[in-house]
């Protein structure tokens, strides 16, 4: 029996090649993968809003700024209209939370955010609106038509990295420089 290869805590990024206006050149955080399906968050795509104009639709009150001007990403084509945050581990616990790594939570709960809002929450966060999600086998075989390439997760470039450098980042993870790939590159 062959085991499973799942691509838990992985980045998937988009080939050059992607025309899907939804995918081209970004790096998605695989969330959860497996033999039913699989789960990302886009990390480079931001929507023009910031999580100040979120709170305000939610009814969470915020004295910080620099929370307040925090951008929020298109997460996927997935119920968009569902918040998500990515976010480093604390001690506190969330309503509706997921373990993905050690380093790494993803959470779907009003209570992150108010937490966020006080100043009182994760150290370092990424909010998304919507999410990607792959049916079973889908992923697999995106990945077999050279769609996307994968690396483990970077955590840095999911917080610190400059947005518009993240798909660039990701990509030299793998020891490339994804803008000389050609159509033809990739899995195979």
């Amino acid at each position: 029996m062959i085991e499973a290869s799942y691509l838990n805590n992985q980045f998937l990024i988009a080939m050059p090649s992607m025309d899907d206006p939804h995918f081209s050149h970004t790096v998605t955080y695989l969330c959860q993968h497996t033999d039913d399906g699989a789960l990302g968050i886009v990390i480079n795509r931001p929507t023009g809003m910031k999580l100040g104009e979120i709170f305000q639709q939610i009814g969470i009150k915020t004295d910080l700024e620099e929370v307040s001007n925090t951008p929020v990403f298109a997460g996927g084509p997935v119920q968009q209209e569902r918040g998500f945050v990515i976010h480093s581990p604390c001690e506190q616990h969330w309503d509706s939370s997921i373990t993905t790594a050690d380093n790494i939570t993803l959470t779907s709960s009003k209570d992150v955010l108010e937490a966020i809002a006080q100043g009182k929450g994760p150290k370092n966060y990424l909010i998304a609106l919507g999410y990607a999600g792959w049916s079973k086998g889908q992923l697999e075989q995106e990945m077999i038509e050279n769609t996307w390439l994968n690396t483990p997760c970077g955590e840095s470039i999911i917080y610190h990295t400059p947005i518009n450098e993240r798909w660039n980042a990701a990509a030299k993870q793998l020891g490339i420089d994804i803008n000389r790939l050609t159509t033809g590159a990739g899995h195979g």
